[in-house]
């Protein structure tokens, strides 16, 4: 076969694997619509009266016109009318009166963008953003900002398989603090290894915060400071750590004994070193919120949920002696904003 019998052989097999590409996205697409055309009316309420009192913010996923639209409902009925944003996210964070939203639109090729909103949900500006969206968190005063994408792989589910990048950026200054810049130190011994991985940050205060460091197959929960650029582990078996209300105690999700891609939520106590498994025996994908400082929240893809990706937005004691419950149906990504909201 000359050269360029094969080059004609590759030039139509591509233009066939575009085509096909474009019809996949097509019939996609038209199952989405029609599966949102035929969905039940979501209860509604107005936006401006959600946001003045304490409220959570989350991804709406019940199908409809606002699917995937940032949606607020009030902390006293969250099972309750929602109000919708204009912004659409697949991941999202807010505090009063600031929000990032992680959005991707694909296609035959993927695009992904993590935008700053103000107090009307409208886009300020850009943060780093360097593959496919997994974390995103702010400090409780919404000046700095943290999201962890995936260079390559697609799911925290097996070490050694995936490469995050993490990234904290103060906004409205210049640069950004990319933690493999820091320093990892594990009982004190520098770790320098090439597979270092770092993801979940959650802030203390405006220079501390806790993330999930890993290496050679472990994890560790780390202390980490903006100032000094250094990370110190705490304790092994710790990923996507969230810091409760009072700044007592981790909820985190671990592997334990169980299978690759499985993983059960626990707190931490960082005062007394106690762990506290939670009632919630299924496994827990999520880097957990905190509604007060007596229950976390997570988020659950629906027992047979078929089509597109619906979840829900589940409740459970911190102590470990309640059963979980459906706190927002039809919900993901969490956000709880304790303070009426000057948007």
């Amino acid at each position: 076969m000359t050269l360029r019998i094969r080059l004609a052989a590759l030039a139509g097999v591509v233009v066939l694997a575009l085509v096909a590409a474009g019809f996949y996205v097509l019939r996609v697409q038209r199952d989405q619509a029609s599966a949102a055309g035929s969905a039940p009316a979501v209860p509604v309420t107005d936006l401006a009266a959600a946001l003045t009192a304490p409220h959570i913010v989350f991804r709406s996923t019940a199908l409809g016109s606002g699917y995937g639209k940032l949606a607020v409902a009030p902390l006293t009925a969250p099972d309750g009318p929602r109000a919708f944003t204009e912004a659409s996210c697949e991941r999202a964070y807010a505090v009063a009166g600031r929000s990032v939203c992680l959005s991707a639109r694909r296609g035959l090729t993927n695009t992904y963008k993590a935008h700053v909103l103000g107090p009307d949900w409208a886009a300020t500006g850009d943060l780093p953003l360097t593959g496919l969206p997994s974390r995103v968190r702010l400090s409780r005063d919404g000046a700095l900002a943290v999201t962890t994408t995936f260079v390559y792989g697609d799911s925290y589910a097996s070490l050694g398989q995936f490469s995050t990048r993490t990234v904290v950026t103060r906004i409205g200054h210049k640069g950004s603090s990319d933690l493999e810049t820091f320093r990892l130190l594990v009982d004190g011994k520098r770790i320098t290894a090439a597979d270092r991985n770092f993801w979940g940050v959650t802030f203390a205060d405006d220079d501390r915060f806790y993330a999930t460091a890993a290496s050679g197959g472990k994890t560790w929960l780390v202390r980490g400071s903006l100032a000094q650029k250094r990370l110190d582990s705490i304790r092994t078996d710790v990923e996507c750590p969230s810091l409760s209300p009072d700044g007592t105690r981790i909820a985190f999700k671990k592997h334990g004994g169980m299978a690759p891609g499985h993983w059960r939520l626990a707190v931490y106590d960082l005062r007394t070193g106690v762990e506290t498994e939670l009632a919630e025996t299924r496994s827990v994908d999520d880097q957990a919120e905190w509604l007060d400082d007596k229950t976390v929240l997570y988020g659950l893809p629906r027992d047979g949920a078929t089509g597109a990706a619906t979840s829900d937005i589940w409740a459970t004691p911190a102590d470990g002696a309640g059963p979980p419950r459906v706190l927002v149906p039809d919900a993901w990504s969490p956000a709880v904003v304790r303070t009426s909201s000057p948007r």
